[in-house]
């Protein structure tokens, strides 16, 4: 006995050789009140040295299975492992609505899977070769010594008061106006807007939006059961004519909008525009949902401002932000900004659900943001992806034959093709190594069936290069 024992991994050798003996006695090999050999003689055995032992014997003493009796040695404590008879329950039957619907929403289940080797155009995440991680550690280095071990304790739901601070100037240097405004600090986009909906919302009601939209909002907003009412995309963007006939006609609780680097189509709602779309908002007093996606991905022309900053002192636009498409998107910290009485509302949905976010999060992303380093990072990041939009724009008239190019920036690029469905074409790619997103995915209507969105982030030059013809090779063999 024990030989089998074997040293893996960076985990320290006196936990494995806990863990290891643990399971003996759960599994029922050694039996209470037998005597464990000497520490001498397992350190001979396992091969890792005495102290190593000593360390893991005093541990399994803490947990309770084993005990020593002086003079005579180690063993094993009365531990009670009684296997009763085994129940299996089908668990999938006992799945409500709401989770086997979550389930069928399941992009990454349902849609297929990169393997290794495939060159993915699904991701529009950032590309963490870019990340300044020498700047990352300083950050959280300074910000230990400044808070020390507080930043490990609970938090308050309403976010980490520097932070908050922050982001209330950003805001302002955007042009908003915070006057009677709060901020809520969220877990990424996904909480904020979830938390949004479900206070403003109950199952049935009426929502308007972009057609497309971002898929997860799309998501989110069947899941809670609203009815989904979209508004087409022109080349301008939101068709107003549309928009107009459908706030006339129906009373909406919210309406949901992303007006820079749209997802999906990629356009920026020029600021003639979002003067039109405010004002009819306004008009029939219809709450807005602004979602302020790439806003900070702007590659060329002047600053446009948010929908936010257009209401002034007035309370009628909730804006969503985060930094998790330019920056760290592990971190999952977002942020909600609106009237003072909803947030207060929204702080109490949060408390009952995740009480506060990593509080150790928003402080490593304060000192970053604070120190100037991100300002240098956007500087640099801009560049980058301003060739690469560009490059793959190029590359995609050069071998991709489709009706409509879509975008003016951000980390991806909308393909409208002729006659073609876009689930053929990613099947054939499929089976080239190219793997992309179907753009069905994004349409309220179950339309868009000729569309998909090419993610240009995670990918190099050569790469797109490559995906781009195979893409176009399996259009001219479909069509």
């Amino acid at each position: 006995m024990y030989q089998d024992f074997k040293l893996n991994g960076n985990r320290p050798a006196y936990l494995q050789i806990k863990d290891y003996l643990k399971a003996l006695v759960l599994n029922g090999i050694l039996q209470a009140g037998a005597r464990l050999p000497s520490t001498r003689e397992l350190s001979t055995i396992t091969g890792v040295s005495r102290n190593t032992i000593i360390q893991a014997y005093q541990y399994l003493e803490d947990d309770g299975f084993i005990y020593t009796v002086k003079g005579q040695g180690a063993f094993i404590a009365q531990v009670e492992v009684k296997q009763e008879k085994e129940l299996r329950l089908n668990w999938p039957d006992l799945l409500t609505g709401f989770a086997r619907q979550a389930t069928e929403l399941d992009i990454e289940k349902k849609e297929l899977r990169w393997e290794k080797g495939l060159i993915s155009f699904k991701s529009i995440a950032p590309d963490e070769n870019l990340f300044e991680m020498a700047a990352v550690k300083k950050a959280f280095l300074n910000r230990i010594a400044l808070n020390g071990a507080k930043l490990l304790n609970y938090g308050y739901a309403r976010g980490y008061k520097p932070l908050i601070d922050y982001l209330v100037l950003y805001m302002k240097n955007k042009g908003v106006n915070p006057d009677g405004k709060e901020i809520l600090i969220t877990n990424g986009f996904t909480e904020a807007f979830n938390l949004v909906l479900h206070a403003l919302t109950d199952p049935g009601d009426a929502v308007i939006c972009e057609n497309p939209t971002h898929n997860t909002a799309l998501k989110i907003m069947k899941l809670l059961g609203l009815r989904i009412n979209g508004v087409p995309m022109t080349e301008a963007g939101i068709d107003l004519e549309t928009l107009e006939n459908a706030l006339s006609r129906c009373r909406f609780k919210l309406g949901y909008l992303i007006p820079s680097y749209h997802n999906p189509t990629g356009l920026v709602m020029p600021l003639e525009k979002r003067l039109a779309v405010f004002e009819r908002f306004s008009r029939h007093q219809v709450p807005l949902i602004e979602d302020g996606f790439n806003e900070e991905l702007r590659f060329s022309g002047s600053h446009v401002a948010p929908l936010t900053a257009l209401a002034g002192a007035g309370n009628n636009i909730v804006y969503l932000g985060s930094f998790s498409k330019i920056l760290f998107p592990g971190i999952r910290v977002g942020w909600i900004m609106g009237d003072s009485s909803l947030i207060s509302g929204l702080e109490s949905i949060k408390r009952s659900r995740n009480i506060h976010t990593s509080t150790l999060d928003q402080a490593v992303l304060y000192e970053y943001l604070q120190s100037g380093e991100f300002d240098k990072y956007l500087k640099k990041v801009r560049k980058v992806y301003r060739k690469h939009h560009e490059t793959a724009v190029k590359l995609a008239r050069k071998y991709i034959p489709c009706r409509k190019i879509w975008g003016e920036g951000g980390l991806h690029i909308f393909i409208e093709l002729e006659g073609i469905d876009a689930r053929k074409l990613l099947a054939a790619c499929y089976k080239h190594g190219v793997l992309f997103l179907p753009g069905d995915l994004f349409f309220t209507d179950n339309s868009g069936a000729n569309t998909f969105r090419l993610g240009i982030s995670r990918v190099s030059t050569a790469e797109m290069e490559q995906g781009f013809q195979i893409i176009g090779d399996c259009i001219r063999s479909l069509a």
